[in-house]
């Protein structure tokens, strides 16, 4: 085992400590003995099956159904790019029955880019625990021409908003992606959206679209099983599962960085006995040697930690894409 993957479990466990000491008085477990669900606990997912917000959903539900033997059901409510399942659990109890696999589109591009956003991601939500943040690829149909991010640049010039990208929504992390890569690379292309990763896959796949800057979770089976192949990655550092693949910013594109994140996050004012239990049992989910070993293969990394590093989080990249949506003027049909 590396160096790095014990310091990270060390990190994780001992942060999964310090909340489980936060249960071990009288009065926070009586009240989690009030609070806590006797149903099924659902998650719900804003994407379709077959994405990558899905498949760490599904990840993280298995265990902790096990972990508390009670049922944690997976729920796809897809749409508006994962904003349709925030409106949802944003209007659900306050009781840990219902969370969010929150991510990137919903709790921090959508306040820039829906305008008329029915909900608050400081009011409505309580985050819960940052699960993992993983690279963009930027990937094409196996056998296309291009071989790296300068033949792409080439296309686009010599075909100016003819080269389509496809993306799982309008405002979701892929097209912010597209839009920052179209920003520095000073080329227009032909954004084409659909209701989540699987379908952009598909059509990828199938030939109907020619690039996507996919999330790496979802991208990976397709890659390995070689019907796509990575052309990029979108962290400044490589991926640890992704070696040979250069980065945007060793391609020409210097602080190129666009990620998708996944975390858990419940209904506003979620008591805090709960959240604590939430945090502490994911935490421990994400330090089972089975369950690294998946975040390893989709690039998911630097997840666990406390509520309120995930609430930091979310703050600092809400911050960043409302300057890339200003300075770009990125708009999506509301």
């Amino acid at each position: 085992m590396t160096t790095h993957k014990i310091r990270r479990r060390s990190v994780i466990q001992a942060a999964g400590a310090a909340a489980a000491a936060g249960l071990l008085g009288s009065a926070p477990r009586a009240a989690l003995a009030q609070d806590w669900p006797s149903g099924p606990v659902r998650i719900i997912v804003g994407f379709p099956p077959g994405g990558g917000t899905d498949a760490l959903a599904r990840v993280v539900g298995q265990k902790l159904s096990v972990m508390w033997n009670q049922q944690v059901l997976i729920e796809n409510k897809a749409g508006v790019a994962g904003v349709l399942a925030a409106e949802y659990v944003a209007q659900q109890p306050a009781d840990g029955s219902v969370l969010l696999m929150a991510h990137i589109n919903s709790h921090a591009l959508a306040p820039s880019l829906q305008p008329k956003l029915r909900y608050s991601i400081e009011r409505d939500f309580t985050p819960i625990v940052l699960v993992g943040v993983t690279p963009n690829l930027l990937i094409a149909q196996a056998g296309a021409p291009a071989k790296n991010v300068k033949d792409i640049v080439a296309q686009c010039k010599a075909e100016p908003g003819k080269i389509s990208f496809g993306s799982a929504g309008q405002g979701s992390a892929q097209h912010l992606a597209l839009e920052m890569f179209k920003q520095q690379a000073k080329v227009d292309a032909l954004h084409i959206p659909y209701k989540g990763s699987a379908p952009a896959l598909t059509d990828l796949m199938g030939g109907q679209i020619q690039y996507v800057f996919e999330t790496m979770t979802a991208a990976t089976p397709h890659v390995k099983g070689g019907k796509v192949v990575a052309i990029a990655q979108t962290r400044t550092k490589r991926a640890k599962s992704y070696p040979n693949v250069p980065t945007m910013a060793e391609q020409g594109f210097p602080g190129f960085e666009a990620t998708t994140w996944y975390g858990l996050a419940g209904p506003g004012k979620l008591p805090p006995a709960v959240v604590q239990k939430i945090n502490r049992d994911v935490n421990t989910v994400l330090a089972m040697p089975d369950v690294q070993e998946k975040l390893d293969q989709y690039g998911a990394e630097d997840g666990g930690g406390s509520a309120d590093k995930f609430k930091r989080f979310i703050e600092s990249e809400t911050a960043k894409w409302a300057k890339v949506v200003k300075d770009g003027k990125v708009t999506v049909d509301s």
